[in-house]
């Protein structure tokens, strides 16, 4: 706890037990800040803070209350202010941020991972925060300004500097990120997503772009060479380094192998090639290993301890992760829910199974233009699809799943609303020589339905069918 007079600069002497901006989660002397939000001004639940407890309130709007009521210009800058003073901010951080439509969370977990034996290192992103054998789940891939400074001041207390992050561009846009600076900014792609925010692709990379304007003077860029829509990256003015395929990427992929048991690429720097063995499969896998190998390099670890530690990794937590309870079939869980990250999964195991089974849906208030083309795609290359729900929100399951065979004529699927009855069917149908493919949730622990996030979690719900057989 801290004085109010000890956060912001006023004359209140009384004890502020935390820093809130969801009146929903607002507990008894907490601080409430009713910022003015991307999509609803929060400061319509001034009243409802207070009957909650809140000891004082922060507003740039004009409000007269029982309690300690500080006017302000600024609402996000006096925020962020507040949570730095609170939390006891570390400037020297050496933060790590990982952005892109796909392979943010795999990336930002091998780099983890991987340098966290050559340097302790936490996580932080869409499988919550990770440091020392701690974890806790969070509600969002980048954690609000209040929440992302108390995991800092938790990291930095166990004398923990670097910090491996998602960055996602709902972050960006929404200045979650705005005070940090990073060392390093990496750009996994960039393909057509959350068009129902950034409203075009334009406004989306530009949204991506504005990370690069938060790198540290001695900081530097990692950019996919092989990503066409990554081209205005090359013109910053920082330090970059490029990976990829293309012979004109610093760090060259070259010599690739893939199996369905193991992963074999060479990369080639300065002309010395470093070859690679990772039991994380498919091509997409070899652009988030090679990121994840270039940040280690440029932070001084040796090559063949990152290449060591890369063979020692068996899976990512929801990230094309096979699961084994005994069964005599394949079963993948994986958070795939982008046109491109399901692409890039199917073709990945299209003809080396007897049949791919998949059990896929699409979220609710999102990019509804998208669902004919997913749907299509799954209809095209697999050989059942298993349509079901995927966070509806406020919409509609059935409708969403109109959506999502609109433009096929193949008869290839079933609809069934239950996920957990969608998993249970899809394995009970399942046989010696299939995989069946659990895709959009990987290890999340809700499923949003119309304003509520009620406990779910698809591993949980694979883990019980095999339980109670």
């Amino acid at each position: 706890m801290k004085k109010l007079k000890d956060i912001i600069e006023c004359d209140y002497d009384i004890e502020i037990n935390d820093i809130k901006t969801d009146s929903r989660e607002v507990c008894k002397n907490d601080l409430f800040v009713a910022v003015d939000g991307y999509n609803i001004d929060h400061s319509l639940f001034i009243e409802d803070a207070i009957n909650s407890g809140a000891s004082a309130i922060v507003t740039n709007k004009d409000y007269k209350a029982s309690i300690p009521i500080i006017k302000v210009d600024d609402i996000d800058k006096t925020l962020i202010e507040i949570c730095k003073r609170f939390y006891d901010f570390n400037p020297n951080l050496n933060l790590i941020g990982v952005t892109g439509t796909d392979g943010k969370t795999t990336t930002t977990t091998l780099i983890k991972k991987i340098l966290n034996n050559y340097q302790e290192t936490a996580y932080i992103g869409t499988n919550g925060i990770e440091y020392l054998n701690k974890k806790e789940a969070t509600s969002n891939t980048t954690p609000t300004v209040e929440n992302l400074y108390k995991y800092f001041n938790l990291i930095s207390k166990q004398n923990i500097n670097t910090i491996s992050m998602e960055v996602s561009s709902e972050a960006i846009l929404h200045k979650r990120v705005d005070s940090l600076k990073f060392k390093y900014v990496i750009y996994t792609n960039i393909t057509e997503d959350h068009l129902n925010i950034h409203k075009t692709i334009d406004n989306y990379i530009k949204t991506k772009l504005q990370l690069s304007n938060l790198i540290k003077p001695d900081g530097v860029v990692i950019i996919n060479n092989d990503d066409s829509n990554q081209n205005q990256l090359k013109l910053l003015d920082k330090t970059i380094y490029t990976y990829g395929k293309n012979k004109n990427s610093d760090f060259i992929i070259n010599d690739i192998k893939l199996s369905d048991k193991i992963t074999k690429f060479t990369i080639e720097y300065n002309n010395k090639k470093y070859k690679i063995k990772s039991r994380l499969l498919g091509e997409y896998n070899i652009y988030n290993l090679t990121a994840a190998f270039i940040v280690c390099y440029l932070e001084g670890m040796k090559p063949r301890n990152i290449i060591n530690n890369i063979s020692k990794i068996n899976t990512i937590n929801g990230r094309g992760e096979k699961l084994n309870f005994g069964q005599k079939y394949t079963i993948v869980l994986d958070y795939a829910h982008t046109e491109n990250a399901i692409k890039n999964i199917v073709s990945e195991v299209k003809d080396k199974y007897k049949r791919v089974i998949v059990v896929t849906g699409s979220a609710g208030g999102k990019e509804c233009e998208k669902r004919k083309y997913i749907g299509k795609y799954l209809l095209d290359n697999t050989d059942l699809v298993i349509f079901t729900m995927d966070d509806p929100r406020n919409e509609n399951v059935d409708y969403i799943i109109d959506d999502m065979i609109s433009i096929s004529s193949k008869t290839n699927y079933k609809r069934i609303i239950s996920r957990s009855n969608a998993i249970k069917y899809a394995l009970d149908i399942a046989k010696e020589g299939d995989i069946v493919l659990i895709l959009g949730k990987g290890r999340d622990n809700y499923m949003a339905i119309g304003d509520e996030k009620i406990p779910y979690n698809d591993y949980e719900e694979i883990e019980e069918y095999f339980t109670n057989l």
